[in-house]
């Protein structure tokens, strides 16, 4: 293999938080991408709205810099373990990774996902500690736990011999040690630059490139990027694309070829191998697919995408309120933005069901199926999202298994007994307690079932007064743990369509908590609060005071209602039972049952025998 030397593709990889993105800003203005007055966003990698509200990468994103002649391309992976499809395509293109720590938190388990990956890949890496300069930073036992997670992940002796570098990306600078002269990131720079192998490729060899992410262009369609692994390209060639068992699916004219700069795409007329680049011109070609010359008869191997963990079905909004907030309500609209949305993102398994209105989405976790959920409701669809379900597997023996993750929570001490008390129930075994060095807090490690952990991140936060840290990371399937215990409270059904009215919830408060304000909407079915018994309770909250020439209305005490609780998607997807589903629309979540008629909702269920 021979070398590209004026080209060097790097990673990022870094735990939610851990500063990544604010790295890659000051490496982009100290390498003079931008003109001295332009106007940069901060985070300008997290382009999405979604990633901005959520302060984490979804989506992986592409940058170049240019320094001393060379090209670093920089690759912004994700950091939650949720988009891990994402993270395991992007580490194919790229020979090196930064691993970015923040000096105070140290490695944590997404940090440990992503790194077990680019290891399997045999790659080497630069360590960057970051916030270094916080004054609660522990630079020396940061380094220490890095390098015990890499014996823990069997890195071998070359990515256990790795560089450091202390950094600040908020401040723009980093140094070798602590004592040295803080002023700009030259010694990163410098450090990629030597350390980071060039390319491996073939540039007399015929074109060979593997797609490892898809997005669509409104302008130019459909747009593949990839590694030139042999080869040259040009403009106007006509190349093949062959799946991943070397069958040929199409051949097809590239019509444009684009390359970074600093954030913006440019243009060429040639690429080269061991360039990072996207095509245009591919119709039925996707992600893990190899585009070659005509000679190439092989496919690049791609590495296995871990299966999906989670399943929910969407399906029509069919309530009465259906068509009212968004344009996008057809079944047909929904399985098209599906099948789109799992083309460019192979973690996710789209499948029809048995009835044509509804369709089975897999994915790996619940933020990355929200996140799913969330944009589709922003550009304008209505939804009806059943409770999510772990997928299951059976052994060779016909044992049933379930998927389990590790949980790594950092709680006061004060409330570790709560959690502990409440993973228990939900199965999971407590597997170490570890006194921190961070004061009164303690790091509790379970493994944990799935199926336990759906909705339980909101009821952590309120248990832990909103001062702990919970981290998952899928583990693997083990044997099935037993039933647990569900929502124990039932629910407060409308009775009546029309408007809920202010006097009616106030007489209905001591019922439970509502879910709605006076003068929404409603309708029969549809679930308006949580009921203080185990039952659920049909009633009516469309009832306006009756007035009579005895009872004026100023004569009655005043009407004082509890503001009602709000429950975020995510909350809302883990609240419901079986029989219910999540009403999504553009501005509004509604819960509802999945029979909204009382009579045919009682015929539905089994028969209860004295």
């Amino acid at each position: 293999m021979s070398k590209n030397e004026k080209i060097r593709n790097v990673a990022i990889i870094a735990h939610v938080d851990h500063g990544k993105t604010t790295l890659v800003d000051a490496m982009l203005k100290q390498s003079h991408i931008f003109r001295d007055n332009e106007q940069v966003v901060e985070r300008v990698m997290d382009s999405g709205d979604l990633e901005r509200e959520r302060g984490i990468t979804i989506l992986s994103k592409n940058t170049a810099i240019s320094y001393k002649g060379i090209k670093i391309n920089v690759v912004d992976t994700p950091g939650h373990a949720d988009f891990g499809g994402e993270v395991e395509r992007v580490l194919n293109m790229v020979d090196g990774v930064l691993l970015l720590v923040d000096a105070f938190e140290g490695p944590m388990p997404q940090t440990k996902f992503v790194l077990r990956k680019a290891f399997e890949h045999k790659l080497k890496p630069i360590v960057v500690i970051n916030k270094a300069d916080k004054p609660d930073a522990r630079v020396d036992e940061v380094l220490d736990e890095i390098f015990d997670l890499f014996v823990s992940l069997n890195a071998n002796d070359e990515q256990l011999d790795f560089p450091v570098l202390y950094a600040s990306g908020r401040n723009g600078w980093a140094v070798k040690e602590m004592s040295d002269e803080k002023k700009d990131l030259t010694p990163l720079f410098e450090l990629i630059l030597s350390y980071v192998p060039e390319p491996d490729c073939e540039p007399d060899a015929p074109f060979r490139m593997l797609a490892t992410t898809l997005e669509a262009n409104k302008f130019i369609g459909r747009l593949l990027t990839g590694k030139i692994q042999s080869g040259t390209l040009h403009v106007n060639d006509t190349v093949k694309v062959l799946n991943g068992d070397s069958q040929e699916l199409e051949r097809v004219r590239i019509s444009k070829i684009l390359a970074y700069k600093g954030l913006d795409r440019v243009a060429l007329e040639v690429a080269h191998a061991g360039d990072i680049v996207a095509v245009a011109g591919v119709v039925k070609g996707t992600v893990a697919d190899t585009l070659c010359d005509f000679s190439v008869e092989q496919a690049i191997h791609a590495q296995p995408i871990d299966p999906p963990t989670l399943a929910m079905t969407f399906s029509i909004n069919d309530s009465p309120l259906a068509g009212r907030e968004g344009d996008k309500v057809t079944s047909r609209m929904i399985w098209d933005r599906l099948c789109k949305e799992a083309e460019g993102n192979i973690a996710l398994k789209i499948s029809r069901t048995d009835q044509t209105d509804s369709f089975e989405v897999a994915g790996r976790g619940e933020l990355q199926l929200g996140v799913l959920i969330e944009t589709m409701r922003r550009e304008g669809f209505e939804l009806s999202i059943s409770r999510p379900k772990v997928l299951m597997k059976k052994d060779e023996n016909g044992n049933l298994l379930e998927p389990v993750e590790e949980v790594v929570i950092d709680v006061d001490e004060e409330f570790s007994g709560t959690v502990v008390e409440k993973l228990g129930q939900k199965r999971a075994e407590l597997v170490e307690m570890i006194p921190s060095q961070l004061g009164n807090k303690v790091r509790l490690i379970f493994n944990a079932p799935s199926r336990g952990l759906i909705g339980y991140h909101s009821e952590f936060l309120t248990d832990t007064r909103g001062t702990g840290v919970m981290n998952r990371l899928f583990k693997g399937y083990e044997p099935y743990k037993g039933d647990m215990q569900g929502r124990r409270n039932g629910v407060l059904i409308s009775a009546e369509n029309g408007t809920a009215i202010a006097y009616s919830l106030w007489k209905l408060q001591d019922r439970g908590p509502m879910f709605i304000d006076a003068n929404v909407p409603v309708y029969t079915g549809m679930i308006i609060g949580e009921h203080t018994k185990s039952n659920d309770l049909e009633v009516n909250c469309c009832k306006s005071k009756q007035l009579t020439n005895i009872r004026a209305a100023g004569k009655d005490e005043a009407i004082d209602l509890i503001p009602p609780r709000k429950l975020s998607l995510e909350q809302a997807l883990s609240y419901i039972q079986d029989d219910e589903l999540l009403e999504v629309t553009p501005k509004t979540l509604r819960l509802r049952k999945r029979i909204l008629d009382s009579l045919a909702r009682k015929r539905s269920r089994p028969e209860i025998i004295e």
